[in-house]
């Protein structure tokens, strides 16, 4: 009963010390695909995701009520880092749905202006605000909607203190006139958040990214499926000291909760946090950190294995440049490709397990096989056109005025003159399961036979090879099929030994697989890239950085005349991959164990 009378207050009292709309909100995941198509058409920087951002704390005077309710300490604002464009997850300030779109409308259109960065706070937004407005004038009238309407939510001038009050009044000019303001007065507390401007302070990103002295202290794997977007203020804290153990050193109040401390041993700002929920309620999370972690006790996932259990390397490696993004240049001889192929690989049949698809694709494709096609009536060829001939000779017998037409026949093949590398991720993330069955690289295993049988009933040109990479140093790409070479038990064993491992260094290997395809004399160049996640790796080819590298990689394809498709079983891929490859330049498959059935339709359909 107490229990059920303390959520009915808390209910009452929030509810009449904040007045929003819950009925009439507008979440960000239903807009979210609408918000980055617009944020990029609108010329924002097409490199940033759509996220949802943290509530931060403001500052600003609250009201008696909302001190009692213990509201109105936060709210979510929206603000830009160098990877994501942070909104509000959900906007239910007015009382109208529409004019609760519109601020996230607007707030889109504002994050994509340039104005100066230099510029304070409130010089920034106006300079933003006349600098949409004059883009957009279609926006104008929006605009002067939601005005009104935050007027209404914020407090009068002459019901605060003089610097508050000043402050309110500059800011009440600035959103009717933008740029009429030069600068916001002081005052003792910060001004009430302006819903319609951008962050006075963005947090910034939470990462635990630090030099270490032992570089292996990573864990393994790619860190691609970040469960929470939220963005989180951080501190660095001092690790708790864990030396005293007896009873008398005691105190209950030094009992860490999750909020305070969770032993957590991650350098990158995407890996999840076991059962992240109580996070949602931080405002701040600090990071430590523990030079006791397991990954330095542990490190089977990371290590080379030894020479003799690795694979086989075909010479001495490749250098290859690399895209800074940050300098906005090309490094050359940045990264090292070594070329490989299993040691201990032999022969093997088809499995069984894929005869009955692999019987149906190849009577599907061999439609696709070039044909040997007759062409009559020429006047030259390498054989007589009987039908022509005896028409011929009983015009002339019969007294018609015959004319000799072509009387001989010449055949002439209909070649596809295609030519397809297929890349596949073999990173440590397909180590994962996608049933009670399968991990993904038996997935990509499959996935590679049946494609290999389908290709081989049309007698396109193929080649096949996977990569993986520890560092710049050391990018792995495995030869499983070369393009000289037929498709055999031998390529079969190679797939069949195939094992995940390290990370996706994405860019290097498109370049050399872009080398080795313009090789190839043909009229089309198919490009295929197979993968789970986003381009990442251990040193600083994570994010941003990995993601532009990739892209330049995939601009550079198609300066050669190469055909860059990405097939991916990434859920959050859309996400990334239109500004990689483009719109029409990739493909989601939402079920793994779908896929070795799919990419070979799908390639059919990309050469028809």
């Amino acid at each position: 009963m107490e229990a059920q009378v303390g959520a009915f207050w808390h209910k009452l009292i929030t509810g009449v010390a904040d007045q929003r709309f819950p009925e009439q909100a507008v979440t960000l995941e239903q807009i979210s695909k609408t918000a980055g198509i617009l944020f990029r058409a609108w010329g924002g920087d097409s490199g940033l995701v759509v996220k949802s951002a943290s509530a931060t704390t403001h500052g600003a005077k609250r009201s008696l009520l909302q001190c009692i309710a213990g509201s109105n300490l936060k709210t979510e604002l929206t603000w830009l880092d160098g990877e994501t464009l942070n909104l509000p997850a959900l906007l239910d300030l007015f009382s109208q749905q529409s004019l609760n779109r519109d601020l996230y409308l607007w707030l889109i259109a504002l994050a994509a202006a340039k104005p100066d960065p230099a510029l304070s706070w409130i010089r920034r937004n106006q300079q933003a605000t006349l600098e949409v407005l004059a883009k957009f004038p279609g926006l104008a009238a929006r605009y002067q909607r939601l005005v009104e309407a935050v007027f209404l939510l914020r407090p009068q001038p002459k019901s605060l203190p003089a610097g508050e009050s000043a402050q309110e009044t500059a800011i009440r000019a600035a959103l009717l006139e933008p740029g009429s303001v030069d600068r916001l007065p002081p005052a003792d507390r910060a001004p009430q958040p302006v819903y319609l401007w951008l962050h006075p302070d963005p947090p910034t990103r939470a990462t635990a990214r630090e030099s270490s002295k032992d570089p292996e202290n990573h864990e393994g794997g790619d860190s691609k499926n970040a469960a929470n977007d939220r963005r989180y203020q951080a501190e660095r804290a001092q690790m708790p000291d864990a030396k005293h153990s007896f009873m008398m050193f005691f105190r209950a109040e030094s009992i860490f909760s999750w909020a305070e401390y969770i032993k957590v041993n991650r350098h990158t700002e995407q890996d999840n946090l076991p059962d992240a929920r109580p996070a949602e309620d931080l405002d701040r999370l600090s990071v430590a950190q523990d030079g006791k972690t397991t990954a330095s006790r542990l490190r089977f996932d990371l290590d080379l294995p030894s020479e003799a259990a690795d694979d086989l390397p075909l010479g001495e490696g490749i250098l290859l440049p690399e895209w800074h993004y940050k300098k906005q240049l090309l490094q050359p001889a940045h990264c090292r490709l070594q070329t490989m192929v299993a040691r201990n690989a032999g022969p093997m049949a088809l499995p069984a397990h894929l005869s009955a698809t692999a019987r149906r694709l190849r009577s599907q494709f061999e439609a696709l096989t070039p044909v040997k096609v007759w062409l009559k009536g020429q006047f030259d060829g390498t054989e007589l056109d009987l039908d022509a001939c005896v028409q011929f000779t009983a015009d002339r017998i019969s007294g018609l005025n015959a004319r000799q037409a072509g009387l001989y026949q010449a055949h002439h093949n209909r070649d596809r003159e295609l030519a397809c590398l297929l890349l596949a991720d073999l990173s440590l993330s397909t180590d994962a399961h996608v049933n009670d069955h399968a991990r993904v690289i038996d997935v990509i295993r499959d996935t590679l036979l049946l494609f290999s049988e389908a290709l081989s009933a049309t007698g396109d040109r193929f080649a096949l090879y996977g990569f993986s990479s520890l560092r710049r140093e050391n990018i792995r790409f495995h030869l499983l099929k070369e393009f000289e070479h037929k498709y055999n038990d031998v390529v079969r064993g190679r797939i069949s030994a195939l094992k995940p491992g390290f990370y996706t260094r994405m860019g290097a290997a498109i370049r050399h697989s872009s080398q080795l395809l313009s090789k190839q004399a043909a009229t089309q160049h198919l490009l295929l890239i197979l993968t789970d996640g986003k381009p990442n790796d251990l040193d600083q080819y994570e994010g941003r950085y990995g993601v532009e590298d990739t892209r330049i990689a995939i601009q550079e394809a198609r300066q050669m005349g190469l055909r860059p498709f990405c097939v991916t079983i990434d859920e959050k891929g859309s996400r990334y991959l239109p500004h990689l490859f483009g719109v029409n330049g990739y493909v989601v498959i939402r079920k793994p164990s779908e896929l070795p059935r799919q990419l070979p339709m799908l390639y059919a359909q990309l050469t028809h």
